[in-house]
């Protein structure tokens, strides 16, 4: 039973960063910094764990940034490649949401980030079975 001890001490660990960032991304969303706020949800994205809590948590976060975001074509300008794929698993979480506003967005930016992409975006996003947001 230690070994469910450490998952859950784990997950907990994981939760209270998300609660740090989600802070953080406050204060950088007040500033009007949406694309550090952006970079900031991206970065340690909680994709090695199996717990809903914080995979939910995380997608809170991201959305609140997603959904600030006006100008897309400068979002992917200032945005590096390197965020591309966790981007798109992100959209595609919000896609399955089936809010109207979260739909409607997440399709205006996977349009753009697979024309900057490419399709491998899109293979890699949904070929992938371990790192799933």
């Amino acid at each position: 039973m230690a070994g469910a001890a450490e998952f859950v001490e784990a997950d907990n660990a994981i939760m209270a960063e998300i609660e740090s960032k989600s802070q953080k991304i406050e204060s950088l969303l007040k500033h009007y910094k949406h694309i550090e706020a952006l970079k900031t949800a991206l970065e340690g994205s909680p994709l090695k764990t199996n717990d809903e809590r914080c995979k939910s948590a995380n997608w809170t976060v991201v959305h609140r940034v997603i959904m600030t975001i006006k100008d897309i074509d400068g979002m992917l300008n200032a945005l590096d490649a390197e965020y591309y794929d966790t981007l798109m698993k992100y959209l595609y979480k919000g896609l399955s949401t089936g809010d109207e506003p979260t739909c409607e967005q997440c399709l205006e930016i996977h349009e753009k980030l697979t024309e900057r992409a490419g399709l491998g975006c899109i293979l890699r996003c949904l070929s992938y079975t371990t790192n799933t947001v």
